[in-house]
């Protein structure tokens, strides 16, 4: 069987490595692209593309009336646009497979209100490095044991939110194990404000933006007398493919909004 994809944002670094995967897979076949420029030429009239007769959209809901018969959304976008392609894409039965972080969770509940009420399946995941959703899944047991816990994120410095949904989901997920606690010095005081970074559930969520970075994540853990650190670094864009290729897959066999691909992973 061959899925039918449609890719927005295919100019970006996330989307053109996916459109790379995608030509050298037999089962998963490139239909269609939207990007806010370029409507109505092909993939090979833009600079930097390969030589497809792809068309490209800048309207997703023309997209998704033209090729009604597309199985898979793949969105590798900024946050606004992110929610209508995904959005758009339930409401035309069409499954999204979502990459791009810093929905607030007003959208991810509508979205998966949507999804269900559409019955067509969704999976957004705030990273699809299968070492960092594994990452994530080992804080979530190291978290407790040791409560006192700073998570630090690196991304590159293009990234528009911060702190990253990586960070964020991390965050959730040591929350359902952690004892809550008040950590550092009860009179602690930010002599320049943000230097202790963000507070979430009396945790510290540190953000780094540079030029050169793709996407790391550690998570530092401290008790008496030691420290734990988990740690994870995508050191080049290959390193989500595999999680989206599963992801396509699996979404095939969903109709409802899936959020984590530690959902959807065989973790036992």
């Amino acid at each position: 069987m061959t899925i039918k994809i449609i890719v927005a944002g295919p100019r970006g670094k996330m989307g053109s490595e996916t459109i790379r995967m995608l030509q050298h897979e037999d089962t998963l076949q490139l239909v269609a692209c939207i990007d806010r420029k370029n409507d109505g030429k092909t993939l090979k009239d833009v600079n930097g593309q390969p030589a497809l007769n792809v068309p490209i959209y800048e309207n997703p809901l023309e997209c998704f009336q033209q090729h009604a018969d597309a199985d898979v959304l793949i969105d590798l976008t900024v946050p606004d646009a992110g929610y209508v392609h995904t959005k758009t894409a339930l409401e035309n039965h069409i499954r999204p497979v979502v990459g791009t972080s810093g929905f607030t969770n007003d959208q991810i509940s509508a979205l998966s209100k949507l999804s269900t009420e559409t019955k067509t399946g969704c999976i957004i995941a705030p990273n699809f490095a299968v070492g960092a959703v594994l990452m994530m899944q080992f804080a979530k047991m190291a978290a407790k044991f040791f409560p006192d816990v700073e998570i630090i994120e690196k991304h590159h410095d293009q990234k528009l939110d911060a702190p990253s949904g990586s960070a964020i989901k991390t965050a959730q997920l040591i929350k359902g194990t952690r004892k809550k606690k008040q950590q550092g010095h009860p009179n602690e005081e930010e002599t320049i404000k943000g230097s202790r970074g963000a507070n979430v559930d009396d945790m510290r969520i540190h953000s780094v933006r540079l030029p050169g970075l793709i996407a790391h994540q550690e998570v530092i853990f401290g008790g008496a007398g030691q420290t734990l650190t988990i740690k994870h670094d995508s050191i080049s864009r290959d390193s989500f493919m595999d999680g989206i290729k599963f992801a396509v897959q699996q979404v095939m066999k969903l109709d409802k909004l899936i959020y984590g691909l530690e959902n959807v992973l065989d973790m036992e």
